[in-house]
């Protein structure tokens, strides 16, 4: 028999658990029992969220978890997966010239049936490619809300309640935004519609952070921390740095115009400027101590996910350099295209994860250090 899950008030320094009801028994079960169901694959099995760690006096929070994953952190992952489609889709929408296939909005063809606004539309690519992108984007959008409710409802820490509305804000603005586009054939709203969706994939990714154990775990003792004093500068650039390298990469593909030697000086000069600053944040992260094992693991993936970035964009480029002159893009094009806006997108999401863990080290040396 499954034990009930329980709040836990944890005592950092002497280890003292003492057990609290469940505030919130019935939506803990509830979303969980909905994780079982067919409907939500990538979701299945779930774990109760069994703990909230409080320190001793005042000084820092964190939270102690059972050994394994939550249930609302496999939601979480489930919906970052299938953000990871969407961002794909709309990559492909772009690399088609798709984005006014569907030359109206909220309606589809003056039409409000969300699954046959025209007849046989899945056999005409571009239609496919434009409505089935704003289907998976409303499946987002009820994940992402699902997401909102049950962090709301069963979240201790209030900033984190406070991030999963964000998390919704942000999945409303970017459809908002998407609509706005095909409604004012704007090429600007486009680009901040990709803008958008980067940083929404960059928050679920955190949101995924803020329920693993290499957050929810410290030390009791700031030795530990010390050499995160020092990324305390490269942790904020290195996201920046490479948000604005996505940034002329939109600014590059959007018009839809093929090579445009202004734009492609910018984004090839800034990728030197990415690329190296990228490397100097994981060079950085392997001077961590071993408890920090994540970090090192998370930066690791970080570089790995830079070379494939690079690989794919000289491949990307010298494909478009190919087939220039020519009025539809071949399907390597396409996919070149796609795969490296998406890597792009995992670039940047691994950036700011290894950041924002990066900064809680530091927020954790401060707060331990003893008073002279």
């Amino acid at each position: 028999m499954r034990p009930k899950s329980s709040y836990i008030i944890y005592n950092a320094i002497e280890h003292e658990p003492s057990p609290f009801s469940d505030p919130n028994p019935i939506f803990t079960r509830f979303f969980a029992c909905i994780l079982h169901e067919p409907i939500f694959p990538i979701a299945a099995g779930s774990y109760f969220l069994t703990s909230t760690i409080l320190s001793k006096d005042g000084m820092v929070t964190a939270y102690q978890v059972n050994e394994n994953r939550t249930a609302r952190k496999r939601f979480t992952i489930g919906t970052f997966t299938v953000a990871i489609g969407l961002l794909a889709w709309g990559a492909f929408v772009t690399s088609i010239n798709a984005g006014m296939a569907v030359p109206d909005w909220p309606t589809s063809f003056n039409s409000y049936d969300p699954f046959n606004p025209w007849p046989e539309w899945w056999n005409i690519t571009p239609v496919f490619a434009e409505h089935g992108h704003r289907l998976l984007g409303a499946l987002v959008g009820l994940l992402t809300l699902s997401l909102a409710v049950w962090t709301w409802v069963t979240e201790s820490r209030v900033w984190m309640k406070r991030l999963g509305l964000g998390a919704l804000v942000l999945v409303v603005l970017q459809g908002v935004l998407g609509g706005l586009r095909v409604l004012f054939v704007s090429i600007d709203l486009a680009v901040v519609h990709a803008m958008v969706a980067q940083l929404f994939f960059a928050l679920l990714a955190s949101m995924i952070l803020f329920t693993s154990r290499a957050w929810l775990n410290e030390p009791s003792s700031s030795r530990d921390f010390m050499p995160f004093a020092a990324l305390m500068r490269i942790s904020l650039f290195a996201p920046v740095i490479v948000y604005i390298q996505i940034f002329l990469g939109a600014l590059l593909r959007h018009p839809g115009t093929g090579i445009e030697p202004f734009f492609v000086g910018l984004h090839l000069g800034w990728a030197f400027v990415a690329t190296s600053i990228v490397v100097v944040f994981w060079s950085k992260l392997r001077t961590v101590p071993d408890y920090a094992h994540v970090v090192k693991k998370l930066s690791n993936v970080m570089l790995g996910v830079l070379s494939v970035q690079i690989a794919l964009g000289l491949f990307a480029y010298l494909v478009l350099l190919d087939e220039s002159g020519l009025v539809k893009a071949s399907n390597v094009q396409v996919i070149a295209n796609t795969s490296h806006m998406v890597i792009g997108a995992l670039l940047f999401a691994s950036t700011v994860a290894i950041s924002v863990l990066c900064r809680r080290y530091q927020y954790l040396e401060l707060a331990l250090e003893p008073d002279l």
